[in-house]
């Protein structure tokens, strides 16, 4: 199968391309610039889509990016960056000749609201309630496809959590922290805090780049890229110490979080839901890192 993949040299990106590459796959990378086995953008909106079997989007601003200040600006980044590449993908897709069987999208859990009770799975109903929701309704809406090209390929949707891995991501940043013995729960630690490790998100994207075994339904199916276990900040927390061989003594109060990244993205780490990833199991999804325990210990190498 050959698969194109938008962003496809970030940390997901990474992942998935050497997943796809150890089962045979071709793929090739849309990235900023050209070179061996990649496309730019430009070169994907002037000459069309390349002949593929399958397309994904990754590509945004990274959210968490700690060198960039939270203003209007960078909050541009992040709406264009995701919103633009996706529109450009699934404009591509849709003029093609011989579109793809299956596209999928990368989104996010931010559509679903915050809570210490609610649980939600791809099935649940919601609305835009701040910014990080109107970015995944706006996002998700520039992946459509024209009905005509949706009854041949598959639309899916993927909601990841926080995705774990050694390279990059959340743990990237939180590693050395830790290591000092610096680290601690954020906010009250009792927030959700839906969670993936790295290799899981990129099987559930090579799952659902898989051919349709029937004609696919017009609309997007929905996945929740999230571990099937539950747990709370505070648990993660004390998980990572406990793995690390560290302390976890240093909480950071909300107001803190708020001050230095910007409340409106601080909510990510300060807030959380409870996320089922129901649909994704019933696909018959195996994950290699079910709970904490095992992906930690493997992010960390002991």
């Amino acid at each position: 199968m050959r698969v194109l993949i938008g962003g496809g040299s970030g940390f997901v990106g990474r992942e998935l391309t050497r997943l796809l590459r150890n089962k045979g796959h071709e793929v090739t990378v849309i990235s900023r610039q050209p070179g061996p086995g990649k496309i730019s953008w430009a070169e994907l909106e002037s000459g069309g889509l390349p002949p593929c079997e399958g397309a994904v989007n990754l590509a945004g601003e990274n959210i968490m990016n700690p060198l960039r200040w939270w203003n209007e600006s960078y909050k541009k980044d992040l709406f264009s960056s995701r919103i633009d590449t996706t529109k450009t993908l699934a404009q591509a897709i849709a003029a093609s000749a011989s579109p793809p069987r299956s596209w999928v999208l990368v989104s996010g859990v931010a559509c679903y609201q915050p809570s210490l009770t609610a649980e939600y799975t791809e099935d649940s109903e919601w609305t835009p309630f701040d910014l990080l929701s109107k970015l995944v309704k706006e996002w998700e809406a520039a992946a459509l496809l024209p009905e005509s090209v949706a009854k041949t390929t598959k639309q899916v949707v993927i909601r990841p959590g926080a995705v774990l891995g050694r390279d990059g991501g959340a743990m990237k940043q939180m590693l050395l922290p830790f290591w000092l013995g610096l680290g601690g729960t954020l906010g009250s630690g009792r927030q959700p805090f839906p969670w993936i490790h790295v290799s899981d998100l990129a099987g559930i994207i090579a799952h659902a780049l898989e051919p349709p075994a029937d004609t696919p339904s017009t609309s997007p199916q929905v996945f929740n890229g999230v571990a099937p276990a539950l747990n709370t900040n505070y648990e993660f927390t004390k998980e990572l110490g406990r793995v690390l061989r560290r302390p976890t003594v240093f909480p950071v109060p909300a107001f803190v979080m708020n001050t230095l990244m910007g409340s409106e993205r601080a909510v990510i780490l300060t807030q959380g839901q409870k996320v089922i990833p129901k649909r994704t199991q019933e696909a018959g999804f195996q994950y290699e890192y079910p709970d904490l325990t095992s992906a930690l210990k493997e992010i960390v190498g002991s």
